[in-house]
This record gives C-alpha cells, structure tokens and sequence, in this order.
C-alpha cells in the first residue's frame, strides 16, 4: 500500500504544476562561435521557459542537469573536454540563468580505416577501390563533428549503391573519442553485395504511343553495370517528351525478389552460389498523357502589352507530335503549328511547321509567313541545332512606300549551359551563339550572313548577394539592306534587353519609325540581395543600341531597381527603370497564368 500511495503523490505533483501559470525566467549563454546557437536552440532551459508546467524547483533542476546536457550538445561540435558553470540568480522578482560556456581544444579525425568487403567484377574494368577511399569527406585532421561523421558515411554507402553494387551495406561503423589526445579514430567496413547489371528493356504502361518513343532515347545496353544516375537520365528524357504525365525507370526488382528467392531454395539444397546477380530487366513503367489538349490563356507583359492565347495539342497525328497556337497581344500576333518527330534512336529531335505572323512596333508594321524545318540534339548542357526557314515577308512604314522581301536562310546554334540550377540559376553561364544566312540565290531576294552571341553570368558573393552580368552581339552582312526581312535585323530594348526603353524602341531612325540595323550590341549588369528565401531587391544598369555600321552604334543607358519573387513555375521581375537617353521612367514585369 505504500508504493501505491508514493505513485498517487507523484502523480498529483504535475497536475498542481500544470495548473500554475509558466515560470518566466531569462537565459544568457555566453558561449564562442555558433555554440551559443546551438545551446538556444537545444536546452531544457529555453525550450522549456515559460511553459505551464514549469516552475522554481523545476527551474532549479534544469539548472542541475544543464552542465551535463550542455556537455552532449558540445561533443557533437567535436568539444569533448568543455567547461561548463551555470549559475542561478533569484534574489530579484524574476530569475535569471547564467550558462557561460569553455568549450576547450576540439577533438580532430585521426587515423581513418576504411574496410573494402567483396566489390569483384565480371566486367574488364575493375572496381576502384582506392578512389572510393580517396572520396572519404572527413579527412585526419578534420574536427570530428557528429553530423560531419553522419555525412560521410552515407556519402561513401551512396557512391557504392549508385553504380555497380546497390546491395552494398555498410557493415561497421566506429568512432573510438580519446578526450586525452583529443582524436578519434574512424574504422568503416562497407560490403558491396553481388555486382549488378541491366537486362533487357521492358516496358509498361503504353497504350496510344509507339514503343519507339522510348526505345529510341535508351542508351543503357544490356550487361551495363547498374548506374543510377543513367536510370535518372533516362527518365528525365523521357519526361521531357511530353507524351507522358509519369515515368519511372527502374532495375525489375520482382525478377531481383524471384531471383534471391530461388538463390535461397538453391543454398538449401547445397547448389553454389553465383557471385553475381543475373542481368536485371531495365523496367520502363510509364502514364501517357491524354493526346489531346486545348488550353486559353491570358497575361500581360510590358514589352508587348496584354496577351490572349488559345492552344490546342495532339500528341498522335501520322505518328507525330503537333503543337499548335493562337497567340493575340496588342504589338504581336502570331498563330503556328509544329509537327515534332519521336527522338531518333541516334537522339536527333526533328521537327518541321508553319507560322503567320504580324507585328506594329515603333511605327513599322510586319507581315510574315513562314515554313521551316529544324534537327536539335545534345544535351541540356551543351545543345545545338541546325535549322531552314523560307519567309515571305511585307513591311509598311507611315510616309515610305510599302518593301516585301523573302528568303531561305540556313542557321547553326549551339547554347552551352553550367548552372546550379536551370530554373533558379545561382551560380554557372550560358553561352548561345548563332551563325547561318541566306547564300543561295533560291527563294532569296538578297543575299545575307548573320551571326549573334548572347551570355549570362551568375556571380554569387554568398548566399544573398549575386551578381548577374549578361550581353549580346550581332551582326548582319548583305550586299543591299532593302532585301533581307525586317525579320533578320537588330532593334534593342525591353525587358530582357536595355530596361528603360520600351520594347525594341532603339534602332535606326526611319522617318518617325524605328527599323532594324545590321548591328546590335547591349549589356547588362545587375546585383540582387535575397534578404528572404524567395524575395529579393535588384540594382541595375543597362546599355545598348542597334545600327546599320559599328560607328553609328552609340549605346543608350538605362538604369533602376526592382523586385524579385521566386514563385513555384519560375522567377518574376519587377523592375523600374530610368531610361537616360528618353529621360523618362518605364515598369518592367512578366507574369501570366493559364487554365
């Protein structure tokens, strides 16, 4: 009966505590570096403080075991010999708490064993062992942080399971902490498991779309060794096809579970075991998208004013994929069609359509239609393509008699990309250049070479501040200027041109219009400061014009601020600049939404 009664008592001191108000107390940590931070973040004291449950005698308890609470949080920093005092002032009407915090030597990585189990091959090329230790993160002499120590050991288990051995596991792994000498000395053992390697395709999933779509765009060849990053690979192209809403591909693990089943029936009844997996079927397990789709859609953007769109998609006509739309804006109009063949298995994209275009900017109106054909292949990294447009074009300018040119230019682009991140760049360039031209005279009323250059720069000073630096050639050759499309010459201005002009508002003065010229030469420098995750501030200055000779080339400069939001589909700009040759200011912004 006394036990019971001690367990009642027990029981009824939390229910008195919790109906006290929270004991308000305060905290100072005098601590070096970010260990103060770590110690507010983690302590019984602060998490705790003014919580309902809490008062003077738990106060005085949490006082008690913060030395030895303080000492854990510490060694996982690498301070395994700190000194640690709290003191306890209560004399006043509210108590104040004292941490202050010697967190001695860290403790440094000393000798660091790293044990190789299995990782044989049946291939030529045998697995670099040496280079999977020469990869350890938490090198001697590094100080022996728990999360560091985490780290590597999943770095060093991931290397293994992405290529070769997905079935590796990490056997052992020990840190021996000498507080005296202040080391610690690292022993891992990793086993690789058997070697696997891809089998033949299979694939799931496909209904109205030939399978060619995805044999064409898989370079994993049976007997390749298992490499995640060609499976990740494979997919993303598969993705970026758009005739599939989901895509997953994938070693068959059912033939891996019916494999390891029979292994085991075969180990029971004394049969040798392979030191391999037998080749694994590549597995493709795709949803197709619907085939066909009509979207509206309405924005605005103050390059070419208010937009109405209408776009209607067939992903199966005569075995290809058409893309085509309806585009209204106050400046530009424009309805096209393309027609996109499957990726060839050599991964050449082709494709071939149509366009009508119209457009009335600075004075100068623009009629076009156009035919064309183009093959692109490579790599989001390194892209190219070659490319022939025939246009037929008609241009009126108020007070000049109305011009029509036409003409069959042939172009090579090549765009190189080294980014961070291709949708919220940081850090890397982008190179774009093109060179090509109407030579021939086949469908051609005046002969002309063109060649343009454009690049981007991100420079990033920390993770707030980034420079971004941008600028873009081009040059037009022909005999006489009169016969080369409109189409094909150079204007600057704009959003993504010299902000505080408005859109293609610099070029040669025609009458009261403005024309294209064979020269085009702009720049840009910005600096953004990100004082939150997804806003950010930007300063600017641009400069640029187009013109029909180097000489006559003298760039208009523009400069302001603006804002920046990263939203879920991409960055918006809002920027208000000066446009010092007009004298006046101007708003930039993109934005739109479809449904």
């Amino acid at each position: 009966m006394q036990r019971v009664a001690l367990a009642c008592a027990a029981l009824a001191l939390p229910l008195a505590v919790l109906a006290a108000d929270g004991l308000q107390y305060n905290v100072r940590i005098n601590a070096p570096g970010d260990l103060d931070d770590l110690l507010e973040e983690n302590l019984d004291l602060l998490r705790y403080r003014g919580n309902p449950r809490t008062d003077r005698e738990q106060l005085r308890r949490m006082v008690r075991t913060t030395p030895a609470q303080a000492k854990t949080l510490l060694a996982t920093e690498g301070y395994y010999s700190p000194e640690v005092t709290v003191r306890l002032d209560d004399s006043d009407g509210t108590p104040n708490v004292i941490v202050d915090v010697t967190p001695g030597e860290p403790v440094l990585v000393g000798a660091v064993e790293i044990v190789l189990n299995g990782f044989e091959s049946t291939g030529e090329k045998p697995f670099d062992k040496e280079a999977l230790r020469a990869s350890w993160p938490l090198p001697e002499g590094e100080v022996f942080r728990q999360e560091d120590w985490e780290r590597a050991k999943r770095a060093i288990l991931r290397a293994v399971v992405q290529t070769r051995y997905p079935r590796a596991q990490l056997t052992e792994s020990v840190a021996t902490v000498d507080p005296e000498t202040r080391r610690a000395l690292l022993r891992v053992a990793l086993d690789s498991g058997p070697e696997m390697r891809f089998g033949e395709l299979k694939i799931e999933g496909l209904k109205r779309y030939p399978e060619s779509i995805v044999r064409n765009l898989n370079v994993i060849e049976p007997g390749d060794v298992y490499d995640e990053a060609a499976l990740q690979a494979f997919q993303a192209k598969l993705q970026d096809t758009g005739y599939f809403s989901g895509v997953e591909v994938s070693a068959d693990l059912n033939a891996l579970i019916s494999q390891q089943r029979d292994a085991a029936e075969d180990k029971q009844a004394g049969t040798p075991q392979p030191a391999t997996i037998p080749p694994l079927p590549l597995l493709v397990r795709v949803v197709e998208n619907k085939r066909k789709n009509a979207s509206v859609g309405v924005g605005i953007s103050t390059n070419t004013g208010a937009r109405t769109s209408v776009a209607y998609d067939d992903l199966a006509i005569w075995g290809l994929r058409m893309k085509s739309a309806l585009t209204l804006e106050q400046k530009k109009q424009n309805a096209h069609a393309d027609f996109f063949f499957p990726t060839t298995a050599d991964g050449y994209n082709d494709s071939f359509g149509a366009a009508l275009n119209r457009e009335d900017i600075e004075g100068e109106t623009i009629r076009s239609a156009s035919v064309y054909g183009k093959r692109a292949w490579g790599t989001p990294q390194l892209e190219r393509s070659i490319s022939a447009e025939y246009l037929n074009e008609s241009r009126s300018v108020a007070g000049a008699e109305p011009t029509h040119a036409a003409s069959l230019p042939f172009t090579y682009a090549v765009t190189w990309r080294k980014l961070d991140n291709l949708i919220f760049p940081t850090k890397g360039y982008v190179l774009n250049a093109t060179a090509g031209g109407a030579v021939l005279p086949v469908l051609t009323d005046e002969k002309f070479i063109r060649a343009t250059a454009r690049g981007i720069t991100y420079r990033p000073l920390d993770a707030k501040n980034l420079f971004i630096f941008r600028a873009e050639l081009g040059a037009l050759k022909s005999g006489n200027k009169r016969g080369v499309p409109a189409t094909y010459l150079f204007r600057a201005g704009g959003d993504n041109s010299v902000r505080g002009y408005g859109y293609q508002e610099l070029g040669v003065r025609e009458g009261d219009a403005t024309v294209g010229g064979r020269y085009l030469l702009t720049a840009s420098a910005e600096y953004q400061y990100w004082f939150k995750p997804n806003w950010g501030a930007a300063a600017f200055y641009d400069t640029g014009n187009a013109a029909d000779s180097l000489s006559d080339i003298h760039p208009k400069a523009g400069y302001g601020i603006g804002a920046r939001y990263k939203s879920p589909v991409g960055p918006i700009n809002v920027d208000l600049a000066y446009g010092h040759a007009v004298r006046k200011g101007r708003l930039h912004f993109s934005l739109g939404f479809t449904f």
